[in-house]
Formats: structure tokens, C-alpha cells, sequence
């Protein structure tokens, strides 16, 4: 579904990304892990279109989006649902409106048909009769949820994930994973999904990619990773100081 070749971007004189190569399989979960600062998101971003990189590619079904702007890119992305680091819900928009942002935004349709995929889509992450409250009305848990609800909506064929879980506890955080899970068997999604929940994370991913200092270290399934005899990688999944 996705290809990355020798992907290459710094921010003036710091190098964030040093040339990483990397294939997503249709259908699969993967995961991005590495440590704060390691530029994990800034490889998503290159992924969605919102950055170009200074070297390299990235190929979707074949077709290279870091060339494409306009209608082009655009049409690309429609194909996009995207779950930003710390949900990006619209404070001032009740929850259903916030879900139904990307419908009225890419497509036409009636608005009983809006109200309708609305409601399914707030129903499959087990939050019907929400979509009245404003974010600040609901907790932190169930705004991820909405966030989740409002990438679906528009049923993409890849869904890309940004820290989905930051700052939930551990229970919210078992929680969203097994709802991903559940909603990636039912809809057959491919999800891309950068995240530092270790171990909790090798439950739900097909392959988990390391990235470390601006490069992929290792990528495989989850039981490559764990046995892993990459130091990097081990003190990574102990969560061991770089410097020990």
C-alpha cells in the first residue's frame, strides 16, 4: 500500500529523518516506535502530504505523493482518516459535528445521510447519544474516541495514527488499542500508527518499525522485535536510559 525510499528531511541545520526505507502491506497494522524526539511524527507527516522531504520518496499504490500538490494530493488524501497526536477536536463544535467535519468538508452528500454515518460511526466506538456534548464535556478517553469516530467516517482505506493513547492511563490505554483492533478486523483498513507504549503496543501490530535516530534500526513482527539483539532496540523495550 505505502512505500517510503530513502526518505531524507532536516529543519535547518539538524537532521531529523536520514534516509529511511520502508513498505507498509495493505491491510496490515504497523507501528512506528522510538523514542521522544527521534522523529517519528515527522515521518507521519511526510506520509499524509503535510511535509516534503529533501531526498527521497514516498509511493502510494505506486503513485509518488511527495511530488503532488493541488487536486492531486488531494485526491490522495481522501483516502486518508487521520487521529492526530491529542485528538485535534474542535472545542467550539459539539462531538457530532466534529465527526462530521470531513464529511461536509470532501463530500456531498445530504445532510440526513451526515447525521446518519455520524451517528454509525460514533455507535462503532461505543459512544451513541454523544454527539450533542462539547469535547469539554466528555472525558479525555472518550475525546479519542471521537477522534477515531471522525477518521472512520469518511471509510478510508488507510488510517494513519498519532500517538493515539498519549496521556491516558494505562486502562484507556488497553482500551483504544483493543477498539483500533476491533474496528481495523471490521473495516480491513491498512493503519499506520506512531506510538512509545511498549509492550502494550506488540498486541495489536503486525510489524513494528524502530526508528531511531532518524533511521529504521529493525522491523519485523512484533516476537522479531522482542528478541531482538539490536542493543538499541532492547534498551528501547526496557526502557533503559541511551546512555546505560
Amino acid at each position: 500500500m505505502i512505500k517510503v525510499e530513502g526518505l531524507t528531511k532536516r529543519f535547518g541545520r539538524q537532521p531529523v529523518l536520514r534516509g529511511i526505507d520502508l513498505e507498509i502491506p495493505t491491510g496490515s497494522i504497523t507501528v512506528v516506535i522510538g523514542r521522544s524526539g527521534g522523529g517519528k511524527s515527522v515521518f507521519l507527516k511526510h506520509l499524509i502530504g503535510l511535509l516534503r522531504p529533501d531526498a527521497g520518496r514516498v509511493l502510494v499504490d505506486d503513485q509518488e505523493i511527495t511530488r503532488l500538490s493541488g487536486e492531486a494530493l488531494d485526491a490522495i488524501r481522501r483516502r486518508y482518516g487521520v487521529v492526530f497526536q491529542g485528538g485535534a477536536l474542535f472545542d467550539s463544535m459539539r462531538c457530532g459535528d466534529n465527526v462530521a467535519f470531513p464529511l461536509r468538508e470532501k463530500v456531498r452528500l445530504p445532510k440526513t445521510e451526515i447525521a446518519k454515518r455520524v451517528d454509525s460511526a460514533l455507535a462503532q466506538v461505543g459512544l451513541e447519544g454523544v454527539g450533542q456534548k462539547y469535547p469539554a464535556e466528555v472525558s479525555g478517553g472518550m475525546r479519542k474516541r471521537v477522534a477515531i469516530a471522525r477518521a472512520l467516517v469518511t471509510e478510508p482505506e488507510i488510517v494513519f495514527f498519532d500517538e493515539p493513547t498519549t496521556g491516558l492511563d494505562p486502562v484507556l490505554v488497553n482500551t483504544i488499542h483493543h477498539l483500533i483492533l476491533d474496528l481495523h478486523r471490521r473495516h480491513r483498513f491498512t493503519a499506520v500508527m506512531v506510538s512509545h507504549e511498549i509492550p502494550e503496543i506488540f498486541e495489536i501490530a503486525d510489524r513494528v518499525a524502530m526508528l531511531h535516530e532518524g533511521r529504521i534500526v529493525e522491523v519485523g513482527p512484533p516476537a522479531q522485535l522482542q528478541a531482538s539483539q539490536n542493543r538499541v532496540v532492547q534498551k528501547f523495550i526496557r526502557g533503559e536510559p541511551e546512555g546505560t
